[in-house]
């Protein structure tokens, strides 16, 4: 990872005409309880509804013209199957996305609405990877991973490019932790931009595999993943993990209850609509107060697609 500020701006250029420049909010309320002042990248707001498709739309932005004629295939049960749906139809691009049988039907019928193919298949690892290789055979079509791939990395570390261009006075960044596309594409913008900004992960107790990957030098996955941040059920991958070993100063673990109270502060104060995962990052906050006293404090809200039929409050 050896970007320069130049890359980082020219990523931003590729993408900008195709995605939305979110806005950044605050709540002077959530400040007096969290003790620091937080500045809100709200990618709730972003097309689709999160952060994915910033770098689904670089992924495909860099691919040859051959390459987007015969088509992009990934696996993905949520976001990502959205992201990359709505970013190939921007450019034209067929886009063929593998996902499990067991996916909500509301999540498919989006990925339908954005032009995207889908393959059902068991929801197994084994059967999604399969299945893509098989699409990618037949179709010519190339892969592109939801998080483990180094222009999706670039691309979702926009929303921290913007941030940071906006609030150069921020000394901490806070992200959740899932697939790690995200805060791997935050800390390479934090690191290339604000080199004295920490970048730090959030992620959910029950699903806890980057804090534990942080601890062992290696990469390490979940037993289970009860946890309501659906979004965050996803490991690391060998692409991402170094970044985040060299580059994130540390993930927060919080609770079920915190994550629940810090997604209904959001909605309550910041009349937001904003997805469990989320809320993740603003748990970590208020539960290491200490840690961010005073601080200038960025805070990447990573989505806003709920089901609304199951809230848990």
């Amino acid at each position: 990872m050896n970007s320069s500020k130049e890359e980082l701006l020219k990523v931003l250029e590729t993408i900008a005409p195709f995605i939305h420049r979110t806005p950044v909010l605050t709540s002077k309320l959530i400040d007096e309880m969290a003790g620091c002042e937080i500045q809100f990248k709200c990618e709730n707001f972003q097309k689709m509804g999160a952060f994915k498709m910033r770098g689904a739309m670089y992924a495909i932005s860099k691919l040859s013209e051959d390459q987007k004629n015969a088509g992009v295939v990934t696996h993905s049960s949520g976001n990502f199957a959205q992201a990359l749906s709505l970013a190939a139809k921007s450019l034209n691009v067929p886009a063929y996305i593998v996902m499990p049988e067991s996916a909500p039907e509301v999540k498919k019928a989006a990925v339908r609405t954005y032009g995207g193919k889908i393959t059902e298949c068991p929801s197994t690892l084994q059967d999604r990877e399969a299945t893509a290789n098989r699409i990618m055979k037949e179709k010519g079509a190339s892969f592109i991973h939801p998080s483990n791939d180094m222009n999706v990395i670039l691309g979702q570390g926009t929303a921290a490019t913007e941030l940071l261009l906006d609030h150069p006075e921020l000394q901490i960044i806070v992200c959740p932790v899932g697939g790690g596309g995200l805060i791997a594409g935050t800390a390479i913008s934090t690191h290339v931009l604000l080199q004295d900004c920490l970048c730090i992960g959030a992620e959910p107790m029950e699903a806890d595999d980057a804090w534990r990957s942080l601890k062992s030098g290696k990469i390490e996955s979940n037993a289970s993943v009860l946890t309501i941040a659906d979004g965050l059920k996803t490991m690391l991958g060998d692409v991402n993990f170094p970044i985040i070993r060299d580059h994130v100063s540390e993930i927060i673990r919080v609770s079920e209850q915190e994550i629940i109270a810090a997604m209904r502060l959001i909605w309550e104060r910041m009349k937001i609509v904003v997805e469990a995962s989320s809320a993740v990052a603003l748990a970590a906050i208020i539960q290491q107060k200490d840690k961010f006293r005073n601080k200038k404090v960025g805070l990447i809200i990573s989505g806003g697609n709920v089901d609304l039929t199951n809230l848990p409050f």
